[in-house]
């Protein structure tokens, strides 16, 4: 059975720049997913900030095909005023995050979050895992 994983912009963000040390863990979620063993959620929200930052490396046009295969390969969960609400009532230092634990939530039987930045999810109460702990622990290991 497949996991389900809310995984965060910066993630997707470090696998298409080739970010270091970033990009193998990430690389390895998108493994996962390829391979049917998760499936791998984003907040439409996250689209904006992936485009507006992979722009910077690759140029319009690449990062257009980017966000398209984004589109294909994974499930896109849309943020509505409910989830801006609630992002407003978590507590959290980090705005962005907050809208993006809110938008995670909606998904049932989500597994997981996957973020760079787990101490700005520090009052979550889902597992938070960076890509390479997700990836240990899928792997059996501690």
């Amino acid at each position: 059975m497949e996991s389900k994983i809310f995984v965060d912009s910066d993630v997707i963000i470090d696998f298409f720049t080739d970010r270091e040390p970033f990009v193998n863990p990430a690389s390895k979620i998108f493994e996962l997913n390829e391979s049917g063993l998760v499936q791998i959620y984003i907040s439409a929200v996250s689209l904006n900030n992936i485009y507006y930052i992979v722009r910077k490396f690759l140029g319009h046009k690449d990062t257009i095909k980017i966000v398209e295969e984004l589109v294909e390969i994974t499930e896109i969960i849309g943020t509505t005023k409910k989830e801006i609400v609630q992002a407003l009532k978590n507590d959290f230092k980090d705005y962005e995050d907050s809208v993006q634990y809110s938008s995670a939530l909606n998904i049932k039987g989500l597994d997981a979050i996957v973020t760079r930045n787990t101490k700005d999810y520090i009052k979550a109460k889902l597992p938070i895992f960076t890509s390479e702990s997700y990836i240990k622990t899928m792997n059996g290991e501690r």
